[in-house]
C-alpha cells in the first residue's frame, strides 16, 4: 500500500475544511487556517487543493473571504476518494504491472495474493468510510470498562 503522507494530509485537511465550514455553502475556508490548525504546510496544501478541486472534491472561491469549500457534504465524500484524488492507487503489491509478476520472468511472488487481498481490505474499508464519519469521531473504538 501506497497510502503516503499526501493522502494523510489530504485527509486531515480535508476532514478540516468539514469541521469548520459553517454554511458550505455560503463560506469558504482559508487554505492559511487550516495549515495553521493541522500545522501542515501552506504551499503543500496549495498542492494538494489543486487536485482535489480538479477531482472535484473542492470548489475555490476567489477574493476577499476566499477560500475553499467541500464540493458536496460530508457524509457523500469517501476517505477514499479523497486518498485517490492525490495519491496513487492504493496497493500493497510490490508488482508495477497486473499483467506481470515482481518475480523474475514476470512471476509472481509467493505472497502476492496476500498483499493484493490487503490492498483490497484497505481500500474497502476507506471507501465505506465518509468524511462525515471521520469528523464525528464514529471511528473510535468502544472504551474498555
Amino acid at each position: 500500500m501506497r497510502l503516503s503522507s499526501k493522502g494523510r494530509y489530504a485527509v486531515m485537511a480535508m476532514a478540516d475544511l468539514a469541521r469548520h465550514s459553517v454554511d458550505a455553502k455560503v463560506r469558504a475556508v482559508a487554505l492559511a487556517d487550516i495549515a495553521a490548525r493541522q500545522d501542515l504546510s501552506l504551499a503543500y496544501l496549495e498542492q494538494l487543493f489543486t487536485r482535489l478541486r480538479r477531482e472535484g472534491l473542492v470548489v475555490s472561491h476567489r477574493g476577499p473571504g476566499g477560500g475553499y469549500r467541500l464540493a458536496r457534504p460530508p457524509e457523500q465524500l469517501a476517505v477514499s476518494e479523497i486518498v485517490m484524488a492525490v495519491d496513487e492507487p492504493l496497493e500493497a503489491v510490490r508488482c508495477t504491472s497486473k499483467s506481470t509478476g515482481c518475480m523474475p520472468g514476470g512471476e509472481r511472488c509467493l505472497t502476492h495474493d496476500l498483499w493484493e487481498a490487503l490492498g483490497d481490505q484497505i481500500h474497502g474499508f476507506l471507501a465505506s468510510v465518509s468524511l462525515d464519519d471521520v469528523i464525528q469521531g464514529r471511528l473510535r473504538p468502544p472504551r474498555a470498562a
